[in-house]
C-alpha cells in the first residue's frame, strides 16, 4: 500500500511540475513531454542554449521520471552537436551525481539551471580535450539488430528504451513481420547495448520464466551518414506489417541508406509472424 501511495504522490508532483516546466521553458521546441507511461514514468526534453554569451552552445536534456520520482532522482541524457560524446558523459555524470545530493522533491528546474555550471567547467578544457578525440574516436555509428520474438512486450520494451536513454542511443523498435532495433550513437556504446541485450534476461520463456535475448542477430554496424544525424532524438516503437511500411519507417527516421543495407537480409518478409 505504501508503494501505491508513493506512486499516486510522485504522480502528481510530477504532473504539477511538467505543468511549471512548460511555462519556463516555453519557447518554440524548447519543452516537450515525450512519453508518458504507467510502468517507466515520464520523459522530457528540454532544449537550452548555455556557455559563452557570444558562442552559446546548444544542448539537450532528457529526463526519465519513473513513477516514484520525486522520491528517487531522474535519470538524464545529455547531446549537444559541439560537445564531444565524452564530454556529454561527463555532464551527465554532474547532473546525475547533483540530482543524488538534492532533497526528495521536484529538481528539474534546478538541473536544468545546474547544466549551466556544467557547460563552463567543460569549456575550460575543451580545446584540451578535441585534440584528444580528433583521431575519430567520436565517430558516430548506426546499426540494425534483428529480434527473433517478444513475448514480454511491456518489459522488452521498457528495458530497450531504458537502455537508449542511459547510453545516449537514439534508435526505433520497429515490430513487425521481423523485429527490428535501430541505432545510431558512438560504436563503443552501440557494443555495449548489444551486450546488455545478451546478458540481461529482458523476455520470457515458453514456460513464462524470465530469458535473455540469444537469438538476437546484429545485421549490420556502418560508420553513419551525415543524413542520419538529423533523424532519430529518442528511442520510438514502430509497428509495420508490410515492405512498403518498413521503408517509409526507415525514411521517417531519415535512414533510408541503412534500410537499403539491411534489405536483402530480411529475407521474405511474408514467411514471418507478427510479434506476439
Amino acid at each position: 500500500m505504501a508503494s501505491r501511495v508513493e506512486c499516486e504522490a510522485g504522480e502528481a508532483a510530477a504532473e504539477e511540475e511538467l505543468s511549471v516546466l512548460a511555462s519556463i521553458y516555453c519557447a518554440e521546441g524548447e519543452f516537450q513531454l515525450l512519453r508518458r507511461s504507467a510502468q517507466d514514468g515520464l520523459l522530457v526534453q528540454i532544449k537550452r542554449t548555455v556557455g559563452a554569451a557570444d558562442r552559446g552552445l546548444a544542448v539537450s536534456l532528457l529526463f526519465l521520471l519513473p513513477p516514484r520520482y520525486p522520491s528517487c532522482p531522474p535519470d538524464i541524457s545529455v547531446s549537444s552537436p559541439g560537445l564531444s560524446r565524452t564530454q556529454c558523459h561527463d555532464i551527465r555524470r554532474k547532473l546525475l551525481d547533483h540530482a543524488a545530493a538534492l532533497p526528495p522533491e521536484p529538481m528539474v528546474h534546478q538541473l536544468v539551471e545546474r547544466l549551466q555550471q556544467c557547460v563552463e567547467v567543460r569549456e575550460e578544457s575543451r580545446g584540451r580535450e578535441e585534440e584528444v578525440t580528433e583521431g575519430g574516436g567520436d565517430e558516430r555509428w548506426a546499426a540494425a539488430l534483428l529480434l527473433d520474438h517478444i513475448r514480454s512486450r511491456r518489459r522488452y520494451v521498457g528495458l530497450l528504451q531504458r537502455w537508449s536513454l542511459q547510453l545516449q542511443l537514439p534508435g526505433a523498435l520497429l515490430l513487425g513481420p521481423r523485429i527490428l532495433v535501430v541505432l545510431r550513437g558512438a560504436r563503443p556504446d552501440v557494443k555495449e547495448f548489444c551486450r546488455l541485450l545478451k546478458t540481461v534476461k529482458v523476455d520470457v520463456d515458453s514456460s513464462g520464466r524470465k530469458c535473455k535475448e540469444r537469438m538476437m542477430k546484429v545485421l549490420i554496424e556502418a560508420p553513419m551518414s551525415s543524413s542520419c544525424e538529423h533523424g532519430l532524438q529518442t528511442f520510438l516503437v514502430k509497428e509495420y506489417k508490410s515492405l512498403p511500411e518498413l521503408s517509409a519507417a526507415f525514411q521517417e527516421l531519415h535512414m533510408t541508406e541503412l534500410y537499403e543495407l539491411i534489405l536483402p537480409l530480411l529475407g521474405d518478409l511474408t514467411a514471418y509472424g507478427s510479434p506476439q
